[in-house]
């Protein structure tokens, strides 16, 4: 495929203005979990490399979380590194996405969206499975937009839905054995958790046909709604965003009652 037929794909994938989007859509989520699947397949289906296709994924990204605030979805996680991507990847895809991580932090036009739509920058997981100049990138971001309190963006990156259980089990028995707490219940369980900043979870959606989870959050996601996209992520758009919303707006939620 020929750089000026990507560039279309690119202008097609990001675009930013969100004036359009329909804001009658009725309730929304409070929190919205995603899981941007499909990076890699996009890229094999447009005979693109493995780096076209992360790199959409990123921008595809900034524009979905710019869409969120415009609904008035207040809080969106995505789960852009799991702790099994880490172990199964290769070191080269996963360099890939390092270099593209590093470079989303810094970059300008990320930045002055994040300024613009007021978005403060949360990066969640195991942070030592990571590089060095990563965990860096990822601290820069999060120090430039600690100040904002009207949207916030989770970044869980070196993240496992287990993985945080068993972290918060082992700090649990240390500080058992060692007398610093008296009682355990569920909000202290919570509190040991790597996401414990995060509240509950009202919506995952995931994309690219997948259904499944693939333990997303356990301790946040208990009663969330769920929508599965059969597209690709870098082909998710402004209306597929309503259609997830819309769906989630006329869900009965009882919450076990």
């Amino acid at each position: 495929m020929t750089q000026k037929v990507f560039k279309e794909f690119n202008n097609k994938y990001v675009e930013g203005t969100v004036d359009s989007l329909a804001t009658k859509i009725g309730p929304v989520p409070e929190h919205l979990a995603i899981i941007p699947d499909g990076n890699r397949r996009w890229s094999r289906s447009h005979s693109l490399a493995l780096l076209k296709g992360y790199d959409m994924g990123i921008k595809k990204f900034i524009s979905v979380s710019e869409w969120c605030k415009k609904l008035g979805v207040k809080t969106v996680s995505v789960w852009a590194l799991s702790t099994e991507n880490v172990k199964s990847r290769t070191s080269a895809e996963l360099n890939v996405l390092y270099s593209l991580y590093v470079r989303a932090c810094d970059d300008p036009e990320i930045i002055k969206t994040l300024d613009r739509n007021k978005s403060r920058v949360n990066v969640i997981g195991d942070k030592r499975l990571l590089p060095k100049k990563v965990r860096q990138a990822f601290d820069r971001l999060e120090a430039r937009t600690r100040h904002y309190k009207e949207f916030t963006i989770n970044l869980l990156v070196g993240y496992g839905g287990k993985d945080d259980l068993l972290h918060a089990a082992k700090r649990l028995y240390l500080d058992a054995i060692h007398k610093r707490i008296k009682s355990i219940n569920d909000r202290i369980i919570r509190s040991y958790l790597r996401t414990s900043v995060l509240p509950d979870v009202d919506l995952i959606i995931r994309t690219s046909g997948e259904f499944r989870t693939s333990g997303l959050l356990p301790w946040q996601s208990d009663y969330s709604e769920l929508y599965f996209s059969k597209k690709y992520w870098p082909d998710f758009g402004k209306n597929d965003l309503e259609a997830a919303l819309r769906t989630f707006s006329k869900r009965q939620r009882r919450f076990g009652k």
